[in-house]
């Protein structure tokens, strides 16, 4: 591996330690600033993927969406307070086209609940494609795709 592949390994790898930080540490408010003005966010199943359906469970176009989201869970949602705590693999770099990575990485989140109960709450991949250079990365597109189908409330928080 060379120094130029090391480096761009480690700050993907930064990218997704931050934006999980971010959101395990309920600053959801920062999460938009991982994305390009112009973006995909989507949550979708494994299931649904597989099928090439393009909706999803979350879909948002564009970082003011992310925003809007944002908005909704702190001003609008009524949901029973919980938290999330990300575990990530290694990021696995696909493909370095015309500026653009393309990047799997796997994630479970566990979810603990205002209780102080907790389940595996998601598990899966993240598929992203992401712009930048050094330490400026960020989300063009992240597709979150869940192993189950199944989730057992209401997913409020993003993944």
């Amino acid at each position: 591996m060379s120094q130029d592949e090391i480096e761009r390994q480690f700050h993907v790898q930064n990218l997704n330690a931050r934006y999980v930080s971010t959101i395990d540490n309920d600053r959801l408010e920062d999460w938009p600033d991982y994305f390009t003005e112009d973006c995909l966010y989507r949550i979708t199943t494994k299931e649904d993927f597989d099928e090439g359906l393009l909706l999803g469970i979350i879909y948002a176009t564009t970082r003011n969406m992310l925003i809007d989201r944002v908005t909704s869970l702190r001003d609008a949602n009524i949901y029973e307070a919980h938290n999330y705590r990300h575990i990530l693999a290694t990021p696995l770099i696909l493909s370095d086209q015309e500026g653009i990575l393309k990047v799997e990485t796997n994630f479970s989140v566990i979810r603990t609940m205002h209780d102080g109960d907790s389940i595996l709450f998601a598990s899966g991949r993240y598929l992203d494609q992401i712009i930048g250079a050094g330490s400026a990365l960020k989300f063009l597109e992240r597709i979150v795709v869940t192993d189950s189908r199944k989730f057992d409330t209401l997913l409020a928080i993003p993944l």
